[in-house]
């Protein structure tokens, strides 16, 4: 939201109160307080009439700063607020002289200069990484009495925005305004499902604007050497969060935030949707799932979309009678040909869903501010909304999940939670407005915990397109309604980056697009591109997205992306722990892998699957490709080129290929099962050696399907000679030299070299070398 007219003027129709000068400090257990006034006080008599706004610092965690902005603190907090995991402890030093007051937390400090103008500056270590000048902080007054808390935080040259959520537009968010808004937009607009206010930027800090309502973002924009943030009310808190690098920054965030569950191993194949307006029942169900079989597609989750209920009915989580005469035996009949189950469900109750009448007597339903349900005809006729705010009505939610889960379902699509109204009342009387974009999270929270209940930690997993701070908690998202052209792809993708860095693990889309039907070309680009994505998915909204409707060569496509997905889980299980444990998400924007490149600054047409795939989808009909190799040896993972990196790449691709390459002095664990996701991973495992280099090392670490670690091995280049130790649960593993020379001896017991090939016998402990040829 913009206040300013240009560099001097105000906007008219606000009047604009900033900080401009540190009056008084206090100190209270680990709280620094600056009182600053909004105009300068240069004796007592200047204390009259005064305006001051409160800026508290403290730190939650170390390296995490916490900036507390209030003008009027008698303002009641209705909620809610984001759920935060400050560690214990105290992480905060505060020191005060003459000229400065200053609190470090880690390597991190904020410094508040004391004088006539006012001024705040982050450091880490001695390095000024951003802060707030004169006037920056404000409290800002509309005409008609509205009121909004501002902050201003530099930018330096150079320094490039990232984040904000899952958002469609330019990846680099500088000049953009952005509204933390969740709405129902498609990925072709400035809306977005998943609005976060957290950005970070390529200096290595981040920023998270800890406001559940709508935060009015100003990036490089309103000023174009200022990120601006601004809210209504008369409060206002963030946290500057030092990485030094992105990837620390995401993890201190996460755990600020939440870490994001690890779901489970099956959740990571093939997953086929009826599509949401084609007629289907159990034989054009089977005729699909068959079909994939007949073909030698492995398909492992099957999606009824939402008229697995009957129309007009939405939500009441009973089956189509008519359509689904025996619900029950088709989901056993299903799951025996080794699929699992997910069923579409929303937070909105139609007034003809027998949930209806139960929510409206018993108070389950949002109101009005009359006392009435809150109802309205956009998407089914009368439809209400469940008030989460209520524990009754959640565990009544619940009940009904918990029965489609004893029916055999797995998961649910938890769609939709964006169009939520603001002129409502709440059971728990949270402020509406602050509920538009929270509601998600009390909505995917109730489901995501009854699937943890039914099928236990790290069983659980979710298909939820909108989300808010937190929600990386309850895997997977996906990306919402896209077209079906290349330009929907690429904003998908970008869409799926920029939430990435907001901490959300694990991202999928509509493979092929959701809106219209893509030709053939399309699907077949699109495909590649869905099956080296963290989790992948045929769906659709008028036509149905099974391979051969398009050609036979779709086929062709789907069967070879889909075995090497399942060849690749042992690494991409890795990296979902990775994601797990340090909210790095497995689908990596190449600023968060390279950072020291400024090649790579910009780059949202290609990205990191893990910390050593590098994909590029393709994103033409006849297969053209630009795209950047940073430093180093890279290796073609389907044709074992080596290529050195450092220079930009045009090429040509057919359908089956795409640059997939292997980053040099990494390993790459390859599993023995190309037909489904969940297997033994350690078990005859193969792990790629790529281009490793004189003095260089490279590690890989195998779990099983818990996220236990089954296998780890390290391997040491001096010369012409690899060392390598292993310790694992005993199974036999092979190690294959790529792009590092050829293996002429191996020394070592338990190893045997084998056209060019290392096999293991197992063991829980081994020690062998490699001799090279030269």
């Amino acid at each position: 939201m913009k206040f300013t007219d240009g560099n001097w003027l105000v906007r008219e129709g606000f009047s604009i109160a900033g900080a401009v000068q540190a009056y008084d400090f206090a100190v209270k257990g680990n709280t620094l307080t600056a009182y600053a006034s909004t105009a300068p006080i240069p004796g007592r008599g200047a204390t009259i009439n005064a305006q001051l706004i409160t800026v508290q610092f403290h730190s939650p965690a170390p390296g995490v700063i916490g900036v507390k902005l209030v003008h009027y603190a008698g303002v009641r907090d209705l909620g809610p607020a984001f759920e935060l995991y400050k560690e214990e402890g105290s992480h905060a030093v505060i020191e005060e002289n003459d000229e400065e007051a200053v609190l470090r937390s880690g390597n991190l400090s904020v410094v508040i200069k004391k004088g006539p103008q006012w001024s705040v500056h982050f450091y880490r270590g001695d390095e000024r990484i951003t802060g707030s000048g004169f006037k920056s902080i404000a409290h800002i007054v509309e005409d008609g009495g509205q009121t909004y808390m501002r902050e201003e935080l530099d930018l330096g040259v150079g320094e490039w925005v990232y984040g904000l959520g899952e958002r469609f537009t330019s990846f680099v968010k500088n000049g953009q305004t952005v509204d933390i808004w969740n709405q129902d937009g498609g990925t072709s607009s400035e809306q977005a499902y998943k609005n976060i206010p957290f950005y970070i930027t390529n200096k290595g800090y981040g920023v998270f604007v800890n406001q559940p309502d709508l935060v009015s973002f100003e990036v490089a924009s309103e000023k174009v050497k200022k990120v601006q943030f601004s809210v209504q009310g008369e409060s206002l808190e963030y946290f500057i969060i030092d990485g030094p690098d992105p990837k620390g920054v995401l993890d201190k965030y996460t755990n600020l935030t939440g870490k994001p569950a690890l779901p489970p191993a099956w959740t990571f194949g093939l997953w086929l949707s009826t599509s949401f307006t084609t007629q289907y029942d159990e034989a054009t169900v089977n005729s699909f799932v068959d079909g994939m079989l007949e073909r030698d597609i492995p398909l492992h989750v099957f999606h009824f979309d939402c008229f697995w209920m009957k129309g007009l009915n939405w939500t009441d989580f009973q089956w189509d009678e008519e359509v689904f005469p025996d619900p029950e035996g088709m989901l056993k009949r299903l799951k025996e040909k080794g699929l699992k189950i997910c069923v579409w469900i929303n937070p909105y109750i139609a007034q003809r869903s027998r949930l209806f009448e139960e929510g409206r007597e018993k108070g389950y339903l949002v109101k009005k501010p009359n006392g009435d349900v809150w109802q309205w005809n956009l998407w089914q006729p009368g439809m209400a909304l469940v008030d989460f705010t209520n524990p009754d009505a959640c565990e009544w939610y619940a009940g009904y999940l918990r029965e489609l889960a004893d029916m055999g379902v797995d998961s649910f699509k938890t769609d939709f939670g964006e169009r939520i109204p603001t002129d409502v009342v709440y059971f728990d009387g949270s402020d509406p407005h602050k509920m538009h974009n929270y509601y998600t999270q009390l909505y995917n929270k109730v489901v995501f915990e009854v699937l943890v209940e039914k099928f236990g930690k790290n069983q659980a997993a979710v298909f939820a397109r909108s989300a808010t701070v937190g929600g990386q908690q309850f895997p997977v998202h996906w990306g919402g309604d896209c077209y079906a052209d290349y330009e929907s792809m690429a904003e998908s993708l970008r869409g799926g980056l920029s939430l990435g860095l907001g901490g959300f693990g694990f991202w999928s889309h509509d493979i092929g697009g959701f809106e219209n039907t893509a030709p053939a070309h399309v699907f077949k680009r699109w495909l590649a591109f869905g099956l080296l994505s963290s989790h992948s998915r045929l769906h659709g909204s008028t036509s149905y997205r099974v391979p051969w409707a398009y050609d036979e060569e779709a086929v062709d496509v789907t069967r070879f992306f889909t075995k090497l997905k399942s060849r690749l889980m042992p690494y991409l299980f890795n990296t979902a722990v990775q994601a797990s444990e340090h909210g790095i998400p497995s689908m990596r924007a190449m600023f968060l892998e390279f950072p020291e490149d400024p090649a790579v600054e910009m780059l949202d047409r290609q990205y990191m699957l893990g910390d050593s795939l590098l994909v590029a989808p393709v994103f033409s009909e006849k297969g053209e490709v630009s795209y950047y190799l940073p430093h180093g040896r890279w290796t073609h993972l389907l044709t074992g080129e080596t290529v050195e990196g450092g220079s930009w790449r045009k090429e040509t691709y057919d359908f089956l290929s795409l640059p997939l390459f292997v980053r040099g002095n990494s390993f790459l664990a390859l599993g023995a099962n190309d037909n489904r996701p969940d297997y033994d991973y350690a078990d005859g495992v193969e792990l790629g050696l790529y281009a490793l280099e004189d003095g260089q090392e490279a590690s890989v670490t195998v779990r099983n399907m818990e996220g236990q670690i089954e296998l780890s091995v390290r391997a040491v280049r001096v010369g012409n000679r690899i060392s390598l130790t292993s310790e694992g649960s005993g199974k036999p593993f092979s190690v294959k030299l790529y792009g590092t020379g050829e293996a002429v001896s191996v020394d070592g017991e338990g190893a045997t070299l084998a056209e060019g090939r290392i096999d293991v016998a197992g063991g829980r402990k081994a020690e062998f070398a490699v001799q090279l040829k030269g």
